[in-house]
C-alpha cells in the first residue's frame, strides 16, 4: 500500500525535475498513442523535436518559425505568470491576444494609408490597451462584486471571438477584398509592417518585446517590493494583508499586466506573421501559454526555455501531420499531455511517496 506524506517544505529538486519528468513521460505516453494511431511512435516523437531543428530537408525552414511560434507564447505566459504566483487567475488571455490584435488594426486601418514611423508606435499602443481593458472586466467584476476571475475571463474569450469574426467581416474587411472576410494585409503596408529584423532568423520586434519581458519580469520579481508583494500574496495571503499588500489593487494589477502583454503579442501577430484580421486569427495561443507558465515554474527563465520547448511541439506537429499524416488532434492531445503529466508529477513537489505498514489487529 502507497500513501502519500506532506514535506516539511517544498522539494527545490522536485520543483525543477518535475518538468524534465512531464516532458519524458509525455514522450511514453505521446508515443504509445501514435503506436494505436498505427504510426511508427519513434518515427513520430523524432519528428517532431529532432527534425525541425536537425534535418537540413526541413532546418532552414523550421528553425526560424521556432522563434516566431515562441515569441507570442513568451509575452503571454510571463503576464499569466505574475498573477499565478499571486493566486489570481487568468484564463482568458486568448481573448485579451484577440482584442489586442483588434484594436491595434483598427488603429492601423482607421489611419490608412497614411506612410509615417508613428503608425506602428501607436498601433504597438493600442495592442497594449486592447487587451488590458479586456482584462479589466474580470479585475473590476472580481474587487467589486466578488465574481469568479476564472469563469469570467474564460467566457469572455468567446465574446471576443465573436467580435472577431464580426470585424472580419463588417468594420475591418478589406473594401478591395471581393467580399471576402478579414481585413487588409498589414505586412503589405511598410508603416503597419513587422517584418524580420535579420533575414532568415524569424527575429521580429514581438520576440524582442519577449526577451525584454522576460528580463523585466526577473528583475521584477527578484529585486522590487512589488515581485515581493507578488510572491507574497501566493504563499501567504493573509500575511500578506497584514504586510499591507491591498488584494484588490493587486488584481487589477496583475490582471492588467497579463492582459497588457496579451495585447501586445496579438498586435505583433497581427502586424507579422498573421499578417491580417480574419475569422481563424486566433490559434490557441493564449490557452497553450498557460501550459508554458506551468512548465517553466512561473519562472521567466524558465518560461523562456518552455515557450521555445511548446514552439517547437507547434513546428514538430506541423511537420509530423504532413509527412506521416497525422491528425491535428493528436497533435494537440499531445500537448495537452504536456500539461497533464506536468501536474500530475508536480504532487512529488510537496508530497513523499511511502510505503503504508500493514496494521496488525
Amino acid at each position: 500500500m502507497l500513501r502519500l506524506e506532506k514535506r516539511p517544505s517544498p522539494s527545490r529538486t522536485w520543483q525543477w525535475a518535475t518538468p524534465v519528468l512531464a516532458v519524458v513521460l509525455t514522450m511514453i505516453a505521446g508515443g504509445i498513442m501514435f503506436a494505436l494511431l498505427g504510426k511508427d511512435p519513434v518515427e513520430a516523437i523524432r519528428t517532431i523535436f529532432w527534425d525541425p531543428l536537425f534535418n537540413p530537408q526541413f532546418a532552414s525552414y523550421s528553425r526560424p518559425q521556432l522563434l516566431v511560434k515562441a515569441g507570442p507564447l513568451i509575452l503571454i505566459a510571463v503576464g499569466l505568470s505574475l498573477g499565478f504566483r499571486a493566486g489570481i487567475w487568468n484564463i482568458g488571455a486568448e481573448g485579451q491576444y484577440i482584442m489586442g490584435a483588434i484594436f491595434a488594426a483598427g488603429v492601423g486601418l482607421a489611419l490608412y494609408p497614411v506612410e509615417t514611423r508613428w503608425v506602428f508606435p501607436l498601433m504597438v499602443v493600442a495592442g497594449i490597451f486592447g487587451g488590458w481593458l479586456w482584462a479589466m472586466i474580470p479585475a473590476v467584476l472580481k474587487t467589486r462584486f466578488n465574481t469568479n476571475e476564472i469563469l469570467v475571463s474564460l467566457l469572455l474569450v468567446y465574446v471576443a471571438q465573436n467580435i472577431l469574426a464580426s470585424m472580419s467581416l463588417g468594420l475591418l474587411r478589406n473594401p478591395e477584398g471581393g467580399g471576402f472576410p478579414g481585413s487588409r494585409n498589414l505586412g503589405q503596408i511598410p508603416a503597419m509592417a513587422n517584418p524580420e529584423l535579420i533575414a532568415g532568423t524569424g527575429m521580429h520586434w514581438g520576440v524582442v518585446a519577449a526577451f525584454v519581458v522576460v528580463i523585466a519580469a526577473y528583475v521584477l520579481l527578484q529585486r522590487h517590493i512589488l515581485g515581493y508583494h507578488i510572491k507574497l500574496a501566493g504563499q501567504a495571503p493573509r500575511a500578506a494583508r497584514f504586510a499591507g499588500v491591498s488584494p484588490a489593487k493587486l488584481t487589477v494589477l496583475c490582471m492588467g499586466i497579463s492582459g497588457a502583454l496579451a495585447g501586445m503579442a496579438g498586435m505583433f501577430e497581427v502586424t507579422g506573421p498573421a499578417g491580417q484580421i480574419s475569422i481563424d486569427f486566433n490559434t490557441g495561443y493564449g490557452f497553450t501559454a498557460i501550459i508554458v507558465a506551468f512548465l517553466g515554474r512561473l519562472n521567466p527563465i524558465g518560461i523562456l526555455l518552455a515557450g521555445l520547448l511548446m514552439a517547437l511541439t507547434y513546428i514538430g506537429g506541423e511537420l509530423a501531420s504532413f509527412m506521416l499524416s497525422l491528425p491535428s488532434a493528436a497533435i494537440q492531445a499531445f500537448q495537452g499531455m504536456l500539461l497533464f503529466f506536468l501536474l500530475a508529477v508536480d504532487l512529488l513537489t510537496n508530497y513523499r511517496i511511502r510505503l503504508k505498514k500493514r496494521e496488525i489487529a
